[in-house]
């Protein structure tokens, strides 16, 4: 059992940049695979970026490649999405959540059974 708050959101023109951040209490969070995961009002929540437990390997939705860099620090029980070169596009809630599985990352929101909150990130033109 693991709680997620996340934070960092905000409003910021399209080219520029955001950190959020995702604090994890109760177990301790290296047990958990992390994901971030973004919604839009009527869209599908969309898989953003993961990573496994130990924070060897990381996966990119095809949205993120290239713009967006997910990282954790078990020892502080966070982790962070690193967003640049942001689009109005990107404009959604996201949201971090974790998967017991600490080697395999999914792209399917029901495998993760911890989600923090929500943040909303607003990219203006």
């Amino acid at each position: 059992q693991v709680q997620l708050v996340e934070s960092g959101g905000g409003l910021v023109q399209a080219g520029g940049s955001l950190r959020l951040s995702c604090a994890a209490s109760g177990r301790a969070f290296s047990n958990y695979a992390m994901g971030w995961f973004r919604q839009a009002p009527g869209k599908e929540r969309e898989f953003v970026a993961g990573i496994t437990s130990s924070g060897g390997r990381t996966l990119y939705g095809d949205s993120a490649k290239g713009r967006f860099t997910i990282s954790r620090d078990n020892a502080k029980n966070t982790g962070y999405l690193q967003m640049n070169s942001l689009k109005p596009e990107d404009t959604a809630v996201y949201y971090c959540a974790a998967d017991s599985n600490r080697v395999l990352i999914s792209r399917t929101p029901r495998v993760y059974a911890y989600w923090g909150q929500g943040t909303q990130v607003t990219v203006s033109s």
